[in-house]
């Protein structure tokens, strides 16, 4: 999986604005967390045979919590963790958390826009 780091504001708001033209992903993940390190390494594994094909943002929530505070905001998204959000047309249109994290679910998502 490709990692791609998320870690200000202005960033974020520069992707949501170019959603139209380039939907993508958001992994919230927590790092003290053990259901999170889970989930991130499932998912992971996973991508390898489902590859959505849109950029994958990894959110350190520890060290970035005002970014995903303003997520929570700017999307009116419930702030959860792990999370994964799938943003277009600068809008959440999809929003998973914990065990509900699932490669092809994300994949059947991003092949319906």
């Amino acid at each position: 999986m490709n990692w791609l780091p998320l870690t200000e504001i202005e960033a974020l708001d520069k992707l949501i604005q170019s959603s139209v033209d380039q939907p993508f992903i958001v992994f919230k993940h927590s790092t003290r967390c053990s259901i999170s390190s889970m989930v991130k390494d499932r998912l992971e594994r996973q991508w390898r045979d489902a590859d959505g094909g849109l950029p994958v943002y990894y959110l350190d929530l520890i060290r970035y919590r005002t970014v995903s505070d303003y997520i929570a905001v700017s999307l009116s998204v419930q702030h959860e963790s792990p999370q994964i959000l799938l943003i277009h047309n600068g809008a959440c249109v999809y929003s998973v958390s914990h065990s509900a994290i699932n490669a092809s679910e994300i994949t059947q998502r991003i092949n319906a826009l």
